[in-house]
């Protein structure tokens, strides 16, 4: 059984999102880590400046690499942070939504290790946003 080329390229560019994201963690974690260890500012600014640099690195990376974008810099960028935004309350909605309910206070014992209904409403809430957020850039941000 072969893919058609459509469906391999498809694949192929969401691999490449995929890849994209963990480069963004690494400059999330990365700019938190310099601004508290070597600059001392406040942990809450930290924060906010790592999730920025990912945020603005994920633009980036995902315009020219993933998308191949040659569309207005400003339009795809209002964009792309409304999207971030939709698709960051779609998660949150289903992490608290399940952290809520009763399957929030079920563990659960996966390869030997204990993880709380909190902790796979996290893992969840991850893939719809991942999902998500691919689907709207592609569909919206870099159409």
């Amino acid at each position: 059984m072969t893919l058609a080329p459509d469906k391999v390229a498809r694949y192929i560019q969401f691999v490449k999102y995929c890849m994209v994201g963990v480069l963004n963690t690494l400059v999330t974690y990365g700019v938190i880590y310099l601004c508290k260890s070597f600059l001392g500012m406040n942990l809450y600014v930290c924060n906010a400046l790592g999730y920025l640099a990912g945020l603005t690195n994920s633009f980036f990376c995902n315009k020219s690499w993933v998308f191949k974008s040659s569309g207005s810099y400003r339009r795809e960028m209002t964009r792309f942070f409304a999207g971030f935004a939709i698709c960051y309350a779609l998660q949150f909605i289903l992490v608290w939504m399940l952290t809520e309910s009763e399957f929030g206070s079920l563990e659960f014992m996966i390869c030997g290790i204990v993880i709380s209904g909190y902790g796979i409403a996290t893992v969840l809430g991850n893939i719809v946003y991942t999902l998500a957020n691919f689907v709207y850039n592609k569909l919206v941000t870099f159409r």
